[in-house]
């Protein structure tokens, strides 16, 4: 099963390195950082557990204990990416501006302490839906180019 492990952080490696790119279309900057980052396009926990999951099915077969767990505790992972993750990255923002918007009433920013990185929450912690789907096909394809390509002995 060591395979399936290989194939697992091939795909997360893989899809941490596509959001440089990725987001460097979208937005005109190529930022390195995306590299080690969370959030963003594609979800690195659901193409990892995909590709598990894929791995694990076609090595053992969709009856087996191990495929089950690895199917439900990836569900989770992806709910949990797209889910609680994001909503609290969505909270960061908000608590974020709310500080910054409380400064400027009270006039206690004026060092623009709270415009420092290191003051403010972090907010892209989390995945959009296509973010995660975006993940879970990557897995999905490196899940089957990993098991196609061992020597079936």
């Amino acid at each position: 099963m060591v395979k399936a492990i290989i194939a697992a952080l091939i795909s997360i490696g893989l899809a941490q390195l596509l959001k440089v790119p990725l987001k460097g279309m979208q937005t005109g900057v190529w930022d390195w950082k995306q590299l080690f980052g969370s959030g963003g396009m594609p979800s690195s926990h659901a193409a990892g557990v995909t590709s598990l999951a894929t791995y694990i099915g076609l090595k053992l077969g969709s009856r087996s204990l191990d495929f089950a767990l690895s199917i439900v505790f990836g569900l989770i992972v992806m709910y949990d990416a797209q889910g609680v993750r994001r909503h609290a990255g969505e909270t960061s923002i908000k608590v974020n501006e709310l500080e910054k918007r409380i400064d400027q009433l009270t006039g206690t920013n004026k060092d623009g302490a709270h415009d420092r990185k290191d003051k403010q929450l972090k907010e892209s912690i989390g995945h959009q839906p296509e973010e995660v789907l975006g993940g879970a096909i990557l897995g999905f394809i490196v899940g089957l180019v990993s098991f196609f390509s061992r020597e079936n002995k």
